[in-house]
């Protein structure tokens, strides 16, 4: 079986190509699967994460203006030759399926290149907010979500992350798979240092300025205790972020950029902090349970409830409530008991995740 996964790039640390890196490594190992993976502005840089040297890489260099509309005329006027490239790339490598890891401007013509291939697009985000937006958004933004729904009918499947996310799709072949991880190798003697530990893209929608408001009604009381925030992405956020905390004077975070080796920074740190407006199915908190690392999360919209079990491996907060927040962080700080009983117990949970149980269901639907 040919197998296609198709995405922009492989090269800029995130949640998206990580979970790409670890199904292509995991699907390397199969000998009946031939892997292709294609991209369109890899721009010949290094993996952000290790991909088996079996899979045959692809870029078909269109090189979108990341900091403009698909709409705008610098990238719209790409399009005839992305269509092209890629059309002409699925011809060569006649696979039996394309998956589409991204969503980007060749959602809305991928299904019309693709003559006699399954195709199956992958959603990684929340619907949540663009649904509860709708009635009151533009004509054209109504517009388009019909179009999107008429579309989205076009894939073979539509594949989400979690039961939440169904209602807001259309689709009649719509799976629910959510992410995988792999067993992390834990070291012999884990000795937790006093660190609260966040990470992912620096972006509006991860709301760091939350965790930093959060640490400053607290970090006086905690002088031996840390914040660090990994993760790279939006220049100007960052330095926003770190005007916030010069401002607000809080001691003790940090905002680490990224790193690769993430689990690693996981198993020093002793509590993992989630402020993210919207989660659909969050990396960083399977990594976390892979970890044993005790979790506190806002129970945004619709990811964070369907990995932790409030009580047992971390807490869940009510969204945006940064004052509940620091309360609930302040309790977990001080209580090295239940730490180390969420610990065991997210070692535990995290097994209905493991990464042969979740890629059974990716096997069952490729040989439907």
């Amino acid at each position: 079986m040919k197998i296609v996964y198709y995405t922009d790039q492989v090269y800029l640390h995130g949640g998206i190509e990580k979970v790409l890196a670890q199904k292509l490594n995991y699907f390397s190992s199969f000998s009946n699967y031939e892997l292709h993976l294609v991209t369109t502005e890899h721009k010949r840089k290094p993996y952000c994460y290790p991909i088996s040297n079996i899979v045959l890489h692809h870029d078909l260099e269109i090189n979108y203006d990341r900091s403009k509309s698909y709409f705008n005329s610098v990238n719209f006027k790409k399009v005839p030759k992305h269509i092209k490239r890629l059309k002409a790339k699925l011809d060569e490598i006649n696979p039996d399926v394309l998956i589409v890891c991204n969503y980007a401007f060749d959602f809305y013509f991928i299904p019309f290149i693709s003559s006699g291939i399954k195709t199956i697009k992958e959603f990684h985000s929340s619907r949540y907010y663009y649904i509860k937006e709708l009635p009151k958004a533009s004509v054209f933004k109504k517009l388009l979500y019909r179009i999107n729904n008429w579309i989205e009918n076009k894939y073979s499947h539509i594949v989400i992350l979690n039961a939440d996310e169904k209602k807001y799709y259309n689709s009649k072949h719509l799976e629910v798979i959510p992410n995988s991880i792999y067993k992390v190798k834990q070291k012999t003697e884990i000795n937790r240092v006093k660190y609260i530990i966040a990470a992912g893209r620096i972006a509006p929608v991860k709301q760091f300025d939350h965790l930093i408001k959060v640490w400053s009604l607290i970090a006086k009381n905690f002088p031996d205790w840390q914040v660090h925030i990994y993760g790279g992405g939006d220049i100007l956020l960052s330095k926003k972020l770190d005007k916030l905390i010069k401002k607000q004077e809080v001691p003790n975070i940090y905002l680490k950029g990224e790193t690769d080796e993430l689990s690693t920074k996981m198993q020093q740190a002793s509590i993992y902090a989630l402020t993210s407006a919207t989660e659909c199915f969050p990396m960083v908190l399977l990594e976390s349970l892979a970890c044993g690392l005790p979790i506190i999360s806002y129970n945004c919209p619709h990811g964070p409830s369907n990995i932790i079990k409030n009580g047992e491996d971390g807490i869940l907060v009510e969204p945006d409530n940064i004052h509940a927040f620091s309360q609930e962080l302040a309790k977990l700080i001080k209580n090295e008991e239940l730490r180390l009983k969420m610990s065991k117990s997210a070692l535990n949970n995290m097994k209905r995740f493991d990464e042969k149980i979740i890629m059974q269901q990716w096997l069952n639907l490729f040989n439907k």
